[in-house]
């Protein structure tokens, strides 16, 4: 297998990292056009799309920037200003953009008419005349000289392009046919650096150019043609009096200095060392990592029984390599949540303004970092929770400004970390939810008795029952009763949890409660009858002690006394058909779900327990209980227990065995 990298693919994966860059500052220009850098960056983000994608074959979408690019050009020079409207078709050609590059085996007819409508759109804003027809792809982009009114500035270029240039699929000849679309030019090639022809490489550049150009173009759209050629390379540009002498390379051959001085001089080394690698290969890493944490833990356990002294050191060495490289490992797989937290703008953008509505997103703590796992399963949800939101939770304008509260509505998105979990809260300041309408609303679907005695915590609850919603209407956006359980769905199979808090007529909060990563966990290793359970280390906030005597005096509640406070227990023999006799003395392990204390009863507690998560298979996926399994030293399995599932099983369990004819007895809804 070649180890070259493929050009076009990689220019795929650049061209989404810009498009996704030209989205927040578009997004950014909506709410704050006077900001020329901005215009700048958006400026070179394009022109490195076009310029890029020409060089790898993809012409028709070089050929479409380049009028996105024209229109920006106009708007860096004050010609055009920059309008809510412009900022929404710069949005759209990037959304065609995208198109473009995702349509298998070019464009249809229908994408290419959608191209040619933005096209016309650009050329209106850019104050081109309706009845010039737009340049055909690859057609260069012809300005008037001097005697057609325009004054032309002189400049002198000095490229030396970086000598690897054309391994990654670069050719400096459409660089040149690039500045001549700004100008006349007059370019003169150098060949001294041009070795003996035994010691030529087919794949280096040896020349480099001497330019001079005549154009109404200022630098920043010089330096701009070079943006995607910069590094490595050492590129002069000087602005020169308007006399022929001033602009005739060839009559100019003295040798530049070594350290330019000149007012456009750009000159880079080496980029930042980073390396794109396949998603695949890191998680086959991660798993090799796990199994070296295995085998460590394996071998810890044999040196043990050994008792060899000669062995001690080298496996105290081994386990603390182990830890160093599975620390390192696990930090590779972290990214920031701020890439995830940005792609949420343009939701809010369009959907505020399907809507009819004023919406501002706040976004805090975008360098909280996650598992990439975590984030790549967490997207769906908050669209779900987001788009609530907007459609149900932010008032109209109209019913704002009535009810005292300001014209524009805000969404805060927030991240953070608290201990090894990473909590995510949507928050908006909108209508809150009305306790009384969800339980109206679930006694008119047979969901609850109409005495139940509820809190408006367990009310709440409710919204993540599958099909339950308390939209009047149903809308393109919500109101299908679609959604909300399956956030709550896809939450748990990331290990989390879900928490909301609201306030009738103040806005709702609902916070989503995640590992930091799903591939390694800090576990408790717990045992009853000689089986072994992980209990995830996070949750655990204490241990306690239970005598048959506490039993006998409960008079058989599964509830123990801890510093005055009753709390209710899992009985684990009792819930798995567990045989065998009790020991004198049981242990109980307090867990936090849901801002409450849960009590989990097992025989003994080993220890703390380095597990690495391995999946059940498809023979146990039916096992609810359970979020995976990990192998002990000595070959055993563990099954690591799913906290919040195993709690939402034990009440179903209780409630098939004792049925309340007064709603509810726990405060978990039974679909759970």
């Amino acid at each position: 297998m070649s180890g070259k990298a493929n050009p076009a693919a990689t220019y795929l994966l650049e061209a989404e990292d810009l498009l996704e860059q030209i989205e927040q500052i578009a997004l950014s220009l909506d709410e704050n056009p006077g900001d020329g850098e901005a215009v700048n960056q958006l400026f070179r983000a394009f022109h490195t799309i076009k310029g890029s994608g020409a060089m790898f074959g993809f012409d028709e979408v070089a050929a479409f920037t380049h009028h996105v690019e024209t229109v920006l050009d106009c708007v860096r020079d004050g010609r055009v200003p920059l309008s809510r409207e412009l900022t929404e078709l710069i949005l759209a050609a990037r959304d065609h953009i995208k198109a473009l590059l995702d349509a298998p085996g070019g464009p249809d007819d229908a994408l290419r008419e959608a191209g040619t409508s933005i096209v016309n759109a650009l050329r209106l804003a850019e104050g081109a005349p309706e009845s010039a027809a737009p340049p055909l792809p690859g057609q260069q982009l012809v300005r008037e000289d001097a005697e057609g009114g325009h004054l032309l500035k002189s400049w002198r270029i000095r490229f030396h392009p970086n000598p690897g240039l054309m391994v990654s699929g670069t050719n400096p000849v459409w660089l040149l046919d690039e500045l001549r679309a700004l100008g006349p030019c007059e370019v003169t090639g150098h060949t001294e650096l041009v070795p003996a022809l035994e010691q030529i490489e087919a794949d280096r550049c040896y020349l480099w150019w001497d330019i001079a150009l005549h154009t109404e173009a200022g630098i920043e759209a010089i330096r701009d043609l070079f943006i995607f050629v910069e590094d490595g390379s050492r590129i002069e540009i000087e602005e020169l009096p308007a006399s022929p002498e001033a602009v005739s390379p060839a009559g100019r051959r003295e040798k530049h200095p070594e350290t330019p001085a000149t007012a456009g001089a750009v000159h880079k080394g080496p980029a930042d060392a980073t390396v794109r690698v396949p998603a695949e290969k890191l998680d086959r890493l991660v798993n090799l990592v796990g199994e070296l944490v295995m085998n460590q833990s394996r071998l810890t356990q044999a040196a043990a029984h050994v008792g060899s002294a000669e062995l001690a050191s080298p496996v105290e060495e081994i386990e603390r390599l182990v830890a160093e490289l599975r620390d390192n490992v696990l930090g590779i797989r972290m990214m920031p949540i701020g890439r995830t937290f940005s792609r949420f703008k343009r939701l809010v953008h369009d959907l505020s303004a399907e809507l009819d509505k004023e919406i501002d997103l706040i976004t805090e703590g975008a360098e909280t970092e996650l598992d990439k796992t975590v984030l790549d399963q967490l997207g769906d949800p908050l669209v779900h929770l987001i788009r609530n939101s907007i459609d149900h939770g932010i008032e109209p304008r109209q019913e704002r400004e009535r009810i005292g509260k300001p014209a524009r509505g805000t969404i805060r998105l927030s991240a953070v970390h608290a201990s090894s979990n990473v909590v995510v809260s949507i928050a908006d300041d909108g209508r809150g939810l009305d306790p009384a309408a969800i339980r109206a609303k679930a006694i008119e679907r047979g969901l609850l008795p109409p005495d139940a005695a509820l809190s408006d915590k367990e009310i709440f609850r409710l919204i993540f029952l599958p099909g339950f919603s308390t939209a009047k209407r149903v809308t393109e956006v919500s109101g299908r009763g679609v959604g909300m359980d399956v956030v709550r769905r896809q939450i748990e199979a990331l290990r989390g949890s879900v928490a909301i808090a609201s306030a009738l007529g103040q806005g709702a909060t609902i916070s989503l409660t995640l590992p930091l990563t799903l591939a390694i966990i800090d576990g408790l290793l717990v045992e009853a009858a000689g089986d072994r359970f992980i209990l995830p280390m996070p949750l655990v906030t204490e241990n306690v002690e239970l005598h048959a005597a506490q039993r006998a005096r409960n008079n058989a509640r599964n509830v123990v006394a801890v510093r005055g406070a009753l709390i209710p227990y899992i009985d684990l023999r009792q819930l798995f058909g567990i045989a065998g006799g009790r020991p004198g003395i049981e242990k109980v392990v307090i867990v936090q779900h849901e801002n409450a204390r849960v009590g989990i009863v097992v025989d003994r507690v080993v220890g703390t327990h380095q597990t690495v998560i391995q999946s059940l298979g498809r023979f146990y996926r039916n096992v609810e209980v359970a979020s995976g399994a990990t192998i002990m030293g000595d070959g055993q399995v563990a099954l690591i227990l799913d906290v919040a599932r195993l709690i939402h099983f034990a009440d179903r369990q209780c409630r098939a065995e004792e049925p309340q004819p007064h709603g509810p007895r726990e405060l978990v809804p039974s679909e759970w």
